[in-house]
């Protein structure tokens, strides 16, 4: 199945909260004839805006293609969350690849959160940057492994600005019978993911860099200078950067079998008033520890913003705010029947360790995705790690592409119903309390 169009409309952004509180931009001309640059770039989401950026900043001549417009995908649609390190914690990383990779990885992911505030505040982003992600957990046994691990940052890597919740604490936050306590993570950050990815477009063009949107890659011939063929016209470059996470298709199958797109919903309740109060009363994000993961954070306009539910195919469900509405009433049964002013979904990719995948698939072809829900900061993070690999300093990003990913087992025909069988038990343990 093409995800570029299973659930969405030609050039269309989706009938999302974020877009109807963006100013969008006029849509941008397609790829009218050949052209011939540095550096074409495949996919106009957070990795390869910040390589377009990155690149034109350092004088490289550079033609990003999009098939739809800038921001159309997982960035324009995520739930805003900018967060450290990496997807898999550190006490993990530390026993599978050792101290020192994890320790590479941990300076790499604070590298990543740095960036984007620094991109932000330089390009004049405003995308409601605000500080703060709360982790909160089901059990008062996660409750603890929370805060053990909370010293364990602060012992081995320094990391200071955690604030510890016990069951009090916690529901003074966040007044949710599920949650037994958890922390918040100050040094990372919430915003509005979709004005983010078109401050990134903005800045992109302004450093010379040029976007085609409504211009979908057909096919690349790889050779002494690699040939991007699109339906209106064949670039020619020196370097391309696939950028499409999620969204790849068939266009690479080294790519397909490491990295899997799955879906994710979110919905935006009616203004909540001085009701905000029985969802949070500090302006933080949080997620949970369940293994079907609910997310959520509050709106300028005082919104509940809430990820969750659960789809194992690739289409969205018919009904997006009923499959959300079944999650957000259980951690908050006390909204039950609020209005759901909007609802929507977007595709992500994850791979089997959850780390995101580099790598070089040759000389001239580089490739990073597989964000696995960690892509704010880290997507935007892998494309200027592209764009100094293409420039010969790729330190950052051989540590990546060091990593081992493997393919997902049944290879690309059965990769989905397996997955489905997985999370399928894993949702079961959650209802379950197991």
């Amino acid at each position: 199945m093409d995800l570029l169009y299973a659930n969405d409309r030609p050039g269309r952004y989706p009938d999302s909260w974020y877009v109807a509180s963006a100013e969008l931009p006029p849509e941008r001309p397609a790829l009218d004839g050949d052209a011939r640059v540095d550096v074409c770039i495949v996919g106009g989401g957070y990795t390869g805006l910040s390589a377009a950026l990155h690149l034109a900043e350092a004088g490289r001549s550079v033609l990003l293609l999009e098939a739809h417009r800038a921001g159309f995908g997982a960035s324009g649609r995520n739930g805003g969350q900018l967060g450290g390190g990496q997807r898999v914690t550190q006490d993990v990383l530390e026993k599978r690849h050792g101290p020192e990779t994890a320790r590479q990885l941990w300076e790499l992911g604070d590298e990543a959160l740095t960036l984007v505030k620094d991109l932000i505040a330089r390009h004049d982003i405003d995308c409601d940057l605000r500080p703060g992600v709360a982790e909160m957990a089901s059990s008062a046994a996660e409750v603890t492994h929370l805060h053990h691990y909370a010293e364990f940052l602060a012992d081995r890597y320094g990391h200071t600005q955690t604030e510890v919740l016990d069951a009090e604490a916690g529901h003074a936050l966040c007044p949710s019978p599920v949650y037994k306590g958890g922390l918040i993570d100050w040094s990372s950050a919430h915003l509005h993911p979709l004005k983010l990815a078109l401050g990134l477009a903005r800045a992109a063009e302004a450093a010379g860099a040029r976007i085609c949107e409504g211009t979908r890659v057909t096919g690349i011939e790889d050779g002494a200078q690699v040939r991007v063929k699109t339906d209106t016209g064949t670039v020619t470059a020196d370097h391309v950067i696939l950028a499409c996470n999620g969204y790849l298709g068939g266009l690479e199958p080294r790519v397909a079998a490491r990295v899997m797109p799955i879906n994710n919903f979110i919905a935006a309740t009616e203004p909540l008033g001085e009701r905000t109060a029985d969802v949070l009363t500090r302006d933080v994000a949080v997620a949970d520890d369940l293994f079907v993961i609910n997310y959520f954070r509050l709106s300028v306009d005082g919104r509940l913003l809430f990820g969750g539910g659960e789809s194992y195919g690739y289409r969205f469900p018919a009904d997006i705010a009923a499959t959300v509405r079944k999650p957000m009433e259980r951690i908050f049964p006390h909204l039950k029947g609020v209005r759901i002013d909007y609802a929507w979904g977007g595709t992500l990719a994850i791979t089997m360790q959850r780390l995101p995948w580099m790598a070089r698939l040759s000389p001239r072809i580089l490739t990073a995705s597989g964000y696995s829900g960690h892509g704010v900061g880290t997507a935007t993070h892998a494309g200027k790690l592209m764009a100094q690999a293409v420039q010969g300093q790729s330190e950052g990003f051989d540590t990546f592409s060091a990593l081992p990913t493997p393919v997902f087992p049944g290879g690309t025909a059965l990769r989905s119903p397996l997955l489905a069988l997985a999370m399928s038990w894993y949702a079961l343990r959650d209802r379950l309390g197991l």
